[in-house]
């Protein structure tokens, strides 16, 4: 229920990019918080682009979740898999496991039905390259 009303209201939340990027080539489309005196985008008379508001922010439930529904949780060892449930849980091994322990913990998550968001284990034993 809430992943589908997070969806909605990211359909209908524009495009916050910054005052005058498309004028100058110098600035990028990144979003920066208008700061000058006289800036009408600051004084929020005509603002064009839309400017960044706290009434945009989605739901409570939904803050901090992966786009798949599931909580992001960092691994560095199997022993870390038994404090997190599967139906609400999913992982993200460390960046400093290496290929053999990240193999098993691969094997163990997949074993108790864990979503593995980068699980960078081939079927042969090597890593993939993304």
């Amino acid at each position: 229920m809430s992943l589908n009303k997070i969806n909605t209201i990211t359909k209908n939340k524009p495009n916050f990019i910054r005052k005058e990027s498309w004028r100058y080539k110098r600035l990028e489309t990144t979003w920066r918080k208008p700061k000058g005196i006289d800036n009408h985008q600051r004084k929020q008379k005509k603002s064009v682009p839309p400017i960044v508001k706290v009434g945009y922010r989605g739901p409570k439930k939904t803050r901090g979740l992966h786009p798949s529904g599931y909580t992001d949780n960092l691994i560095y060892n199997i022993t870390n898999l038994d404090k997190l449930n599967p139906k609400l849980d999913g992982i993200r091994i460390g960046h400093s496991v290496g290929t053999k322990k990240r193999e098993q913990i691969v094997t163990q998550a997949i074993k108790m039905r864990f979503k593995i968001f980068n699980s960078r284990v081939m079927k042969n034993g090597s890593k993939s390259q993304s």
